[in-house]
Parts: C-alpha cells; sequence; structure tokens
C-alpha cells in the first residue's frame, strides 16, 4: 500500500475516535450542567461504553500497524509535520493504554462519572467520608495504571505528564520554591499594609440575571464568538471544546459576589479563546485542542488577571458596569474600584483566590498529590494534611470539609497532577505578556480603549493556532526564548501590590 493510501487510511480511523470524543464531551455538559440526577447513572454508563469504544480503538491492533508503518524512518521522514505529530500522539497514548484491561478502563471511567456526581452532594453536605470510598478507589486505579504503565521512579511524575508533557517533580519544585519564596513575604506586608483598599460595596446584592447580561456583555468584549460557543450555569465553572466551532463555558453566579462571577467567567472565556482559535487545519485529529494544561491555564489567567483585574480594562467598561448594576458604584472612583477588586487576603476558597495568594493554594494541593502517590499519604488523612497546609502557606484553617478538602471537582475527576499546572500557567502566562509588551508596546492603551484585538491575534499567533501541533515547552521558549521563569510574575505582583497597598 502507497504511503499516501497508509495516511489517508490512518486519518479516517482517527476521525472516528475524535468523533467518539466530541459525544462524549457532550454528554459530560449535559451531566455538568442540567442533567437529571435521576439520570446521572445511566448516563455514566453510556459515557463508559463510549470511552470503551475510544480505548478500544485507539489500542486496536489496527493502531498498532499504523503507528508501526507510520514510524518506520524510511516512511517517517516523509510525512509533513501534523501527520508526524499525530502518529507521535497516537503511539504516546497506544503505549499508555495497551496494558490496561479493558473493563478496568470502562470501570474508571464509570467510577470517574458516579465520583463527580456524589462530590456535589458530599460538598454540600461538608461530608468528606461521603466521598472517601471513591476518592479511595479513584487512588487505587492511579496507582494501578502508573504499575500498568511500567513507572518505577517518580511515580508522580507520570501523572504530570498526563496534563503538562515535559515537566517534571524537579523543575516544578525548582519553580514552586522560588515562587514561595518570593510571595509568602509579599502577602505577609500586603496583610500588615497600613492602607487595606475598602471593598465592603463589592458584596452587595446584584441580581443574577443582571449579572447573566453583563457576562454575556464582557465575553463579548474579550473576543468570545457566540456563534461557536455558549454560556450556561454549573456548580464549578469550566470550558469544555467540542469542536472549535463548539466551545462552551460556564459560570457560578453568586449574588453578593459579582465580581468573583465576572472574573471566573472571563477566566473560562479565556480558556475557551484558545481552543475557537486553533487552527481548522488540525480538526478531526488529536492536535486539535490544547497543547497542555498549563498553556491553557496561562490564556486563562491570562484575561482573568492581566485583563479583567487591571485599571486599564475597567476604564473602559467601568460606566458599562454601573448600567448593569444598581447604583451601588455610583459613588466609588474607578481607582477604588480598581483597588477593591484587587484586595488580597488569605482565604478558603481557591476559585475565589486573589492573584497574590493563588499560587499558594496550588502549593497545598500539589504536597499532598505528591504525598499520595510518591510518600506514604492515605486518602482518610487528606483533611487533616489539607488543613495543615493551609495554615503553613496561607496562615489560615479551614472550619469545615465544603471550605477545605472538598472545594474542587478534580480528584472526584480523577485529576491527579492536573493542580500545578494552575500555577505554571500564571508563571507561563506573565511569560507571556513581558514578551507581548515588546511587540505591543501601547498594551495598556490599546485595552483601555476597549481594543482587545491586536492581543487575541498575537496570542493566537504565538500559542492558540498551533494546537497540540507544538509541544508546551516547545511554545514557551518559541515565544519567550526561555523555560519556565517565575521571576516575571514576581515582578509583576510586586510592582501591581506596592501600588495597590501603597508599600
Amino acid at each position: 500500500m502507497a504511503i499516501t493510501e497508509i495516511v489517508d487510511s490512518y486519518n479516517k480511523y482517527v476521525k472516528k475516535i475524535m468523533d467518539f470524543n466530541e459525544a462524549i464531551a457532550l454528554a459530560e455538559w449535559d451531566m455538568r450542567t442540567g442533567a437529571p440526577i435521576k439520570g446521572i447513572k445511566q448516563r455514566s454508563e453510556v459515557v463508559g461504553t463510549l470511552s470503551d469504544e475510544v480505548f478500544k480503538r485507539s489500542t486496536s491492533d489496527e493502531m498498532k500497524g499504523y503507528i508501526d508503518a507510520l514510524t518506520d524512518p524510511a516512511v517517517h521522514d516523509q510525512l509533513d509535520l501534523v501527520t508526524r505529530r499525530m502518529v507521535e500522539e497516537s503511539q504516546k497514548t497506544y503505549e499508555r493504554f495497551i496494558n490496561i484491561p479493558s473493563e478496568e478502563n470502562k470501570a474508571y471511567v464509570i467510577l470517574q462519572s458516579e465520583a463527580q456526581s456524589v462530590w456535589k452532594e458530599a460538598k454540600k453536605n461538608s461530608d468528606f467520608e461521603m466521598l472517601q470510598p471513591y476518592l479511595e478507589k479513584m487512588v487505587a486505579f492511579k496507582r494501578k495504571f502508573i504499575e500498568y504503565w511500567g513507572v518505577k521512579t517518580n511515580k508522580y511524575d507520570a501523572l504530570l505528564d498526563l496534563y503538562e508533557p515535559g515537566l517534571t517533580v524537579e523543575t516544578i519544585d525548582h519553580v514552586f520554591g522560588k515562587l514561595r519564596k518570593g510571595l509568602i513575604p509579599l502577602v505577609e506586608a500586603v496583610t500588615a499594609s497600613k492602607d487595606q483598599p475598602q471593598n465592603a460595596f463589592l458584596t452587595a446584592s446584584f441580581p443574577v440575571e443582571k449579572q447573566k447580561a453583563l457576562c454575556l456583555h464582557l465575553l463579548k468584549e474579550i473576543g468570545y464568538d457566540f456563534d461557536a460557543g455558549r454560556l450556561d450555569e454549573t456548580e464549578h465553572p469550566f470550558e469544555i471544546t467540542l469542536n472549535p466551532g463548539d466551545v462552551r463555558v460556564t459560570t457560578n453566579y453568586q449574588e453578593n459576589d459579582f465580581i468573583s462571577t465576572v472574573l471566573g467567567t472571563i477566566h473560562e472565556g479565556g480558556h475557551a479563546l484558545y481552543e475557537q482559535h486553533i487552527s481548522r487545519e488540525l480538526v478531526g485529529t488529536p492536535l486539535c485542542e490544547g497543547t497542555s494544561m498549563g498553556i491553557h491555564e496561562s490564556q486563562s489567567l491570562f484575561f482573568e488577571n492581566f485583563i479583567g483585574r487591571s485599571k486599564a480594562f475597567w476604564s473602559c467598561h467601568y460606566e458599562e458596569l454601573k448600567k448593569y448594576a444598581n447604583g451601588q458604584f455610583d459613588d466609588v472612583s474607578l481607582d477604588d474600584f480598581y483597588r477593591a477588586i484587587n484586595v488580597s487576603r488569605p482565604s478558603f476558597i481557591r476559585t475565589l483566590a486573589d492573584e497574590l495568594t493563588y499560587p499558594l493554594h496550588i502549593m497545598v494541593r500539589y504536597d499532598i498529590e505528591k504525598g499520595l502517590f510518591n510518600g506514604d499519604l492515605s486518602v482518610k488523612d487528606l483533611p487533616s494534611v489539607w488543613n495543615e497546609k493551609m495554615n503553613e502557606y496561607l496562615g489560615i484553617t479551614p472550619t469545615n470539609d465544603r471550605e477545605g478538602v472538598l472545594q474542587d471537582i478534580h480528584w472526584p475527576g480523577g485529576d491527579f497532577g492536573y493542580f500545578p499546572s494552575y500555577a505554571l500557567g500564571y508563571v507561563y502566562a506573565a511569560q507571556f505578556k513581558n514578551t507581548m509588551i515588546k511587540d505591543v508596546p501601547d498594551f495598556d492603551a490599546r485595552v483601555s480603549s476597549g481594543n482587545l484585538e491586536v492581543v487575541t491575534e498575537w496570542l493566537s499567533k504565538h500559542i492558540h493556532q498551533f494546537g497540540r501541533l507544538k509541544k508546551p515547552l516547545e511554545i514557551l521558549n518559541d515565544t519567550t526564548g526561555e523555560g519556565p521563569n517565575p521571576d516575571y510574575l514576581l515582578n509583576e505582583l510586586s510592582k501591581k501590590y506596592s501600588d495597590i497597598y501603597r508599600l
């Protein structure tokens, strides 16, 4: 068979896998946004069945045949870049899952859906014991999978590779250590400042319907394409991609904390902009998605913090905000509003944390995950260890598990190794901004005028369009000229908070 015929057949085979994945994403979106609770168990079975098909096709003899044929040196060198990267991804998936029994993978997928449903009730009731057996099964599955992958040394590295290929515990320990060393004294200085911004006016009642209208407006302003997406409500905000023409975001409306809703929506909008701008040439391939969760988070945090929390952004949109509000900002200056939305205080909830303390929340989870997979930490110990770490890094201790260990959906979803990408993404975002302003020196002026098109075009050119065609560290190095470097983020935060708190 000619090379072109093999490639064409391979492309069609992979396209069917991607079609199954799109159907799975749609089912998962429905379960997390409005599916009746009595239908969750059956829907979980459906997702399990579809995922089993993806698993079987990804590890089939036919897939192995394509991989063997297309990785043959005589053939591989003749392939175009897209096909070579597709084969690399297919081979990585094949090698990761070929030793996992199909029935175990299906049971794991079903457990994911069930655990996430139980988590909602456990969080509502602040009852860790309700979720504990599901987490114990989840961790057991992950440990078994790591054994199937043949990992003998740093087991947590294997989980990191699922979300941030190329990053290791050694690198993250270095980056986080440097970040923590710079953040903790800055947090302490901000907390001790005698010039604390006032922000009580942010907690006044802001009707949900007005919030919805405001969020729709601001998503459009940052460039989100509603012809290729939609905004819905859920317990834990997320973005999900069916394909670049259908990229959905959700938010959680809080009547007495509208700014968290707004910033959370902009955050998910940043994720969505990434996915909407991936080259259409990659549709139907495993390359048609963000290259890593760290790069993904760099985009959401770029828009949430460097745009949504900036004075430049609100100098353009503050008067518009007043039209949606109940008059609570009529006597509040733009400067006071800006300082208020950037108040920094150690708090319990990661998704509501200010940008200064946010990375410390991630470090709590990172330490715990390393303990679960590289140490001797048990699931039953999670609540107490969580509280100890919160006190160590943030100086506060949760009073219940709802505001502690149960606040995130990631572990019930099996996403161990995911959390570090949040803080890494923040580091990347600062590096991207530092590079961007060299090309767009009038960055603040552009944002103040409401012209974010030049920003999204720059991000699309250097990051978005490539999807997984480029690996995460490749994008970072090609764009900024260096690997992960927390200095830019520390400089950004030091300058900003020294100004806000008049240090």
